[in-house]
């Protein structure tokens, strides 16, 4: 599952990269392989050379964009900016950035007063020179014009931008960093740092110069979204205006053992209540989902504050076990797949919560009596909340969906209604991804799955790991 990425250029890239390891002595590689997520190879008759060729042939591809980010946050040799760059933008390429095209980028530099964004000297060099090749050095063509002496980019900057204001506008400065070919995710990152607190310094200023930016952007469905705070002032990320995120959940009932009586305390509300039976049999997550979705930690400080646990630990255990609970004791697949996720992610607890049995539809009257207008398909195996609104399905299909007569039979008109369902949710912003109970028939195969699927589908929807 998730999307199947060509990672030669970057095993490439980071294989150059990895090379400069050669400037630690022997004794010092076993310990930088490990920092880097790379196997351990033992010296015996190996040179330097050969262990640390050795030691990257060994990374499987499934971890090697780990290895890649890591080899750029290292410390034992030094990275240039040039190679750094192109790593960063194979990395980034596969969260699926938001297409931010030509026009709207000229736009959006045009319509940006460069004065503001320059206020502080410090700070915006320093966003340049992360995200910008400023420092390598090349003769500008007035420079050769004049039989200059070849300067580097942050050198033009200097005279141009804050020596002398006014030589340049905003569109000017974006021609020369590159901006309007580079990658769209580099854009997006380089427009979330302009209206940043560490650039712009003034909170009116930042809200200003985001709803500049965002009158422009708006017509590549994208737009600065605030996300949550950075010491006081607002963070801002873009986002895209066409999924589901501009609504958070209202009301999450999930795990449930039985199919829940429900009724309205507060119509007007839209506050619900749980009736009849055990009230320990469903399950009513009723706090704000917070703009970085919904975490473990979340639903473990709601379970262990609801149940009075006075234990982290005896909480998130019992949690765990009242979640697998709830799963159909007929879908190892299913049981596999939740174990599997939280084997792959554990011991943080930062990760986003897998929500079993969904209510997506419900009805006080059976499908029998609601006639032509039931709503089927009224729960969704796993939802995973994830930051600024995403919401992503996982369901895991046996034989039942596809057929009938206990999997004797093939049954189109059930299939056809499973894939209607599925169109459904996509149109509703949900994304859903599908895993056949085959692929789950074991944990061990689940755990193999869950490896390689919960990495792709973190980066894909910018979930951070760190």
């Amino acid at each position: 599952m998730g999307d199947t990425w060509d990672d030669s250029e970057l095993r490439t890239l980071v294989g150059a990269l990895v090379e400069g390891l050669g400037v630690l002595a022997h004794r010092e590689l076993t310990p930088a392989f490990e920092h880097l997520g790379m196997p351990p190879v033992a010296q015996d008759a190996h040179s330097k050379r050969e262990r640390i060729a050795l030691s990257f042939s060994q990374v499987p591809d499934a971890r090697l964009p780990l290895v890649a980010q890591r080899v750029l946050q290292q410390e034992f040799f030094s990275v240039r900016a040039s190679m750094r760059f192109q790593v960063e933008d194979l990395l980034w390429q596969r969260e699926a950035p938001i297409q931010i095209v030509k026009k709207v980028r000229r736009d959006v530099a045009r319509a940006l007063d460069l004065a503001d964004l320059t206020r502080h000297h410090t700070p915006f060099l320093r966003l340049l020179g992360r995200l910008w090749l400023c420092e390598e050095r090349g003769p500008s063509f007035e420079d050769l014009l004049n039989g200059r002496r070849a300067v580097s980019l942050v050198d033009r900057i200097e005279r141009h931008v804050f020596r002398n204001p006014g030589d340049w506008s905003a569109e000017e400065l974006f021609e020369h960093l590159g901006v309007f070919d580079a990658g769209d995710a580099r854009i997006a990152r380089f427009l979330e740092g302009l209206v940043s607190a560490d650039v712009l310094l003034d909170e009116r200023l930042q809200k200003s110069t985001v709803a500049t930016i965002n009158s422009h952007l708006r017509a590549a469905g994208a737009e600065l979204r605030q996300v949550g705070d950075e010491d006081g002032y607002p963070r801002y990320a873009v986002v895209s205006t066409r999924l589901h995120c501009n609504r958070r959940p209202k009301n999450l009932i999930f795990a449930t053992l039985a199919k829940p009586d429900i009724r309205f305390r507060s119509s007007v509300d839209n506050d619900i209540e749980i009736v009849g039976g055990d009230p320990n049999d469903v399950l009513v997550y009723d706090r704000e989902v917070p703009i970085e979705g919904l975490r473990w930690c979340d639903l473990q400080d709601w379970w262990r504050s609801t149940r009075n646990f006075s234990s982290e630990i005896d909480a998130r255990k019992d949690l765990y076990q009242r979640l697998l609970r709830s799963l159909p004791e007929n879908s190892p697949g299913q049981q596999n797949l939740f174990t599997a996720y939280h084997q792959v992610l554990a011991p943080s607890i930062e990760f986003p919560a897998l929500l079993p049995e969904v209510w997506l539809h419900w009805d006080h009257k059976t499908v029998r009596e609601r006639g032509p207008q039931a709503l089927l398909n009224s729960r969704m195996d796993f939802l995973l909340l994830l930051p600024d609104g995403q919401r992503v399905v996982l369901e895991v299909d046996g034989s039942q969906h596809f057929t009938r007569d206990r999997g004797r039979t093939p049954d189109t008109a059930k299939y056809g209604r499973m894939v209607a369902a599925d169109r459904n949710l996509k149109l509703r912003g949900y994304e859903v991804f599908r895993f056949g109970h085959d692929e789950l028939a074991t944990l061990h195969a689940a755990r193999e799955l869950m490896g390689q699927f919960v990495p792709d589908l973190f980066r894909r929807f910018r979930v951070p790991t760190s």
